[in-house]
């Protein structure tokens, strides 16, 4: 299927093949024909499926026709929950409108200067995309005109309920005509979301595109034991220097914890730069700007930057600390093997961690495959897969390593040589 077949402009269709996009993706095929017609729309599907396309390709043909009133506010407004996925939405904006009419477009976020933002609401605008808590302090100045609003998209809802956004983002809907289009994108469309979702649409079309639990299949998943916080930085030392010859993010449990980290990093000698919400805007643009210039080849960061950062250089994500919600672990390793490319996750456990971890491959559906590298072994097994009958750990005669993984064929991919040893696989 084309992008034609799905009646976009051929200005749109011109830009997209420019863009390197020779079909729609499934989100896309199922999304924009509904969104079309005008219908109120949610929509769920996993990340990297190219969502941002399917909800503003058909917004920019909506902005193609004459306003129906006339006025300087929006006549779409984008709600994402971070900075980042702020600056990507009006990016892929830019982009896709580079043959129709040049789109008005502005960004309000957090971590900018007001006044700027101040003088881009008092001036006439096709597209507003805002994070909502910056937003909602416009909206109490009365420096935002929502009277020609025609299209309200949420984007990452279920990351902005994550956020503690409900609230704001209910208030920001209030504020917006009764009349207008609302588009819900999210992972799921449970819970939380789907009485989100019944209080702002009306009579929504639903749309599920896949599992959420999507198996990434271009991303090779590794996890390796670790016993404790010295056995896993040491254990990161050597992936970087050995293994990581592409760039890589390692995600931290916390932005103190990114910010230790990368100045262990690059007091080390590694190109290292943490990225996390406590940074000012500025320093997050300048680390992002550094990272796609390849001035930063490890960029340590919260998960502030699992969504919303798309740099094909990426070839390596590395889960420090896992997650604490399973979900998020499918959005960060999504950071790797993007447009098509193939990526490697690798991800960090003790038998601390075996609740969350048990939890994330219940989520994907399937187990991560334990890997050990030569030297770097765990002492101990994850309390769940230790022998049957074993002594407790530090008990007297207790399992420590005795039967280790054996050592199998080297390699991330078959034959490539990387990524350490697959337990119980027989070398060649």
């Amino acid at each position: 299927m084309s992008f034609a077949a799905l009646n976009l402009n051929p200005e749109l269709c011109k830009a997209l093949a420019e863009a390197g996009y020779d079909q729609p993706t499934p989100v896309q095929a199922q999304s924009i024909p509904v969104a079309l017609t005008g219908f109120d729309l949610m929509v769920s599907a996993p990340t990297g499926t190219g969502k941002t396309a399917a909800f503003v390709l058909p917004a920019l043909q909506r902005l193609a026709l004459a306003p129906a009133r006339h006025g300087r506010g929006p006549r779409v407004l984008v709600l994402t929950p971070t900075r980042e996925l702020a600056v990507q939405v009006t990016a892929a904006v830019d982009k896709y409108c580079k043959f129709t009419r040049r789109m008005r477009t502005g960004t309000v976020l957090g971590g900018m200067p007001y006044p700027k933002q101040r003088r881009l609401l008092e001036q006439p605008l096709d597209v507003l995309v805002a994070t909502p808590g910056r937003l909602i302090d416009f909206i109490e100045q009365g420096k935002v005109d929502f009277s020609r609003l025609e299209i309200l998209i949420l984007d990452e809802a279920d990351r902005m309920l994550d956020m503690g956004f409900i609230e704001p983002v209910r208030r920001i809907a209030a504020k917006t005509p009764a009349t207008r289009q609302t588009l819900l994108f999210s992972a799921t469309l449970d819970g939380n979301i789907a009485k989100l979702a019944r209080e702002l649409l009306r009579d929504p079309k639903r749309i599920e595109v896949a599992a959420p639990q999507a198996r990434h299949e271009n991303i090779e998943q590794k996890l390796h034991v670790v016993d404790d916080g010295s056995h896993k930085h040491r254990l990161l030392e050597h992936l970087l220097r050995e293994e990581c010859s592409d760039q890589t993010i390692v995600f931290t449990a916390t932005k103190h914890g990114a910010d230790r980290l990368a100045d262990k990093l690059f007091h080390g000698g590694h190109e290292a730069a943490a990225l996390h919400g406590n940074m000012s805007q500025s320093q997050r643009n300048r680390t992002l700007t550094r990272l796609r210039s390849g001035a930063v080849r490890v960029l340590v960061a919260t998960d502030v930057a699992a969504r919303g950062i798309d740099v094909a250089s990426i070839g390596h994500v590395i889960n420090y600390d896992l997650p604490k919600v399973a979900e998020d672990y499918v959005h960060r390793i999504g950071r790797t093997g993007r447009a098509g490319a193939t990526g490697i996750a690798i991800s960090f456990a003790s038998s601390d961690d075996l609740r969350q971890l048990k939890q994330i491959e219940r989520y994907i559906g399937q187990p991560i495959e334990r890997w050990s590298v030569p030297g770097f072994e765990a002492k101990s097994p994850l309390r769940s897969e230790a022998p049957r009958n074993a002594p407790r750990r530090g008990a007297p005669g207790a399992w420590r390593g005795n039967g280790k993984p054996k050592q199998g064929a080297q390699g991330g991919r078959p034959g490539q040589g990387r990524g350490g040893h697959r337990p119980g696989s027989n070398p060649r």
